[in-house]
């Protein structure tokens, strides 16, 4: 065999009736490169993919509060979290009694799941009102999402927060507090400390106010009610710095 005839054949390319032929050695080039193509695409639609998906937990809850009777004279705020944020809610409803309405949508969606800005915005279509302030956390869930994914997703989470505020609405960012122990659930303090740090990357970039739950929490370690919550009295103390916040806003 003459070293004309060592060629690979690419079928299907055919100039004047004869099939275009390139030397093996002129072809690996081009396949890695197709091949190093293919696999990035691969791994982008993957990660896209994981963008998009939900991973429920063992237990999804949403749990919304309405005031009983809303003054129309008041402004109207808004408590939007987890089931950290539902146990200090009675305290914000209690300190701002005469100062607004007070409303709550607690869930257990996390920042990543793509349900969530859903949920939300049915909320929104239910209440039917504007919120003057809106003091909202997310970061104690979805915990097999991982932190860059919940990098990716928060501006959606953000926009769709802002769009329950209306046209002059107040944000409020209250940070993620620490767990007593770290969960076989992937509830650690190391990644805890990870999500509020991308969270405040962003919300300083927006200038959105900051409550620091984690940093006021920190110092009450005795106040833990399991591993997760704290009791009653930190509760309270919870409720007495958030509604400080929104009071303050409010003022302005």
């Amino acid at each position: 065999m003459n070293r004309a005839s060592r060629q690979f054949t690419l079928s299907g390319i055919n100039l004047d009736k004869r099939i275009l032929r390139i030397p093996a050695m002129r072809l690996r080039p081009f396949l890695w490169k197709a091949i190093a193509i293919l696999f990035g695409a691969l791994c982008t639609f993957q990660l896209v993919a994981q963008k998009h998906t939900s991973i429920p937990e063992e237990v999804e809850w949403t749990w919304e509060v309405r005031p009983p009777h809303p003054d129309s004279q008041l402004p109207n705020v808004l408590i939007l979290g987890d089931s950290i944020s539902r146990n200090y809610f009675p305290q914000v409803t209690k300190d701002l009694t005469g100062v607004a309405n007070v409303y709550l949508m607690a869930s257990s969606t996390s920042v990543g799941d793509p349900r969530l800005p859903h949920q939300m915005a049915d909320f929104a279509a239910m209440e039917k009102v504007r919120f003057r302030v809106v003091h909202f956390n997310n970061g104690m869930h979805g915990w097999e999402y991982s932190e860059s994914q919940y990098k990716a997703a928060f501006p959606k989470f953000l926009r769709a927060v802002r769009s329950l505020a209306g046209r002059d609405g107040i944000l409020i960012w209250a940070s993620t507090t620490a767990v007593r122990s770290d969960s076989a659930n992937g509830a650690r303090n190391h990644r805890i400390e990870d999500r509020d740090a991308i969270a405040l990357g962003f919300v300083n970039s927006a200038h959105i106010e900051l409550d620091d739950q984690h940093a006021l929490m920190s110092k009450h370690g005795d106040l833990y009610q399991d591993d997760v919550h704290f009791n009653p009295d930190g509760a309270a103390l919870q409720g007495d710095q958030a509604a400080s916040a929104i009071r303050a806003v409010l003022a302005r």
